[in-house]
């Protein structure tokens, strides 16, 4: 997918209230360039980051446990909730963007995160078990693929964008998952098994969808994930490393595009904050100002924790901030 040179924005996903029609027509007029389906976590734990996921797993049953989501033989009254409120979600959306023409994101949880959030059905997390974990990941990119071509239906005018959110996939890749009864922690999986289960939705979804993945955590395997194929990281910058930063660095040279998590969902920066707080890394690595288009400022995590005048002034910062660095760069 072709992009200009402007640095864009965008949010990351979950949002605050239950009105997804008012959240809708704030990501198309605050996020233009690539606007996004919001998550609305309180509606309830069906409409959350894990409950949309299971609302896309294909020929997988699910049912909402006191301990969370687990992998059942016939869905639960949660898991019907969650594939109805995405359809309900989906139909919103295709009525608001019809005529639109452009990328629309859709965010899910990646498959290293529901692996180390949802349980088999005999109890314990789906992360220990190696044919349940590929199940799971082929189940969801079936998934992504039906609802990729289902939107292009709807509206086929737009480009799906999909964006992985695997804020536990550090703690999988490091071992730190902790078992059902906390007394120890989840071998780590190795990195062969980590790319490929990212590699193979890559594959799946094809090359006209570009994948995102998005981490706000801290130790994200950068090299796997772009070993993986996919079109971009995602990441809160505070969380980087030197040896991150090169590799993003890399990244740029290779076309990848960089989502630069600058607003801290916790304070109050003004654009020409975030702007510099985009900016000074990006001098160091000595980026060339025609690859401005693969530069995405986005707040550091989702928005769902905040009121929603907070969140919307958050977006229309780093909408503002991506128009000060697109100036910057092509001085």
């Amino acid at each position: 997918m072709s992009t200009s040179s402007e640095v864009r924005s965008t949010g990351i996903g979950s949002w605050p209230g239950q009105d997804m029609a008012q959240a809708l027509k704030i990501t198309f007029a605050e996020s233009p360039d690539l606007p996004y389906l919001p998550e609305l976590p309180a509606r309830g734990e069906h409409a959350g980051m894990t409950g949309r996921a299971t609302a896309l797993l294909s020929g997988l049953a699910v049912d909402l446990q006191p301990a969370g989501w687990r992998l059942t033989d016939a869905s639960g009254r949660d898991h019907r909730m969650a594939k109805s409120t995405l359809r309900e979600d989906l139909d919103l959306l295709e009525e608001m963007a019809q005529g639109y023409v452009g990328p629309i994101k859709y965010s899910v949880a990646g498959p290293w995160t529901l692996a180390a959030m949802m349980e088999r059905p005999r109890g314990d997390r789906v992360v220990a078990d190696p044919g349940a974990r590929r199940d799971l990941s082929q189940s969801l990119a079936e998934g992504l693929l039906q609802l990729v071509g289902e939107m292009s239906r709807r509206l086929p005018d737009s480009t799906a964008v999909v964006q992985l959110d695997e804020p536990m996939m550090p703690a999988v890749y490091a071992g730190s998952v902790h078992t059902a009864s906390g007394l120890s922690t989840h071998r780590p999986v190795d990195r062969a098994e980590l790319s490929g289960a990212v590699g193979y939705i890559v594959d799946q979804l094809g090359p006209e969808v570009p994948v995102l993945v998005h981490c706000c955590a801290r130790g994200l395997p950068i090299g796997l994930m772009q070993a993986a194929g996919v079109q971009g990281i995602f990441v809160d910058v505070d969380q980087l490393s030197t040896s991150d930063w090169d590799l993003i660095g890399e990244g740029f040279e290779k076309g990848q595009w960089f989502g630069a998590g600058a607003a801290p969902t916790g304070a109050n920066l003004s654009a020409d904050q975030v702007a510099e707080r985009v900016l000074r890394p990006v001098r160091v690595l000595d980026v060339d100002p025609a690859v401005a288009g693969q530069l995405i400022i986005t707040p550091a995590c989702g928005l769902a924790g905040l009121d929603p005048a907070a969140a919307l002034q958050v977006l229309r910062t780093v909408r503002t901030a991506a128009g000060i660095v697109t100036e910057e760069l092509a001085e």
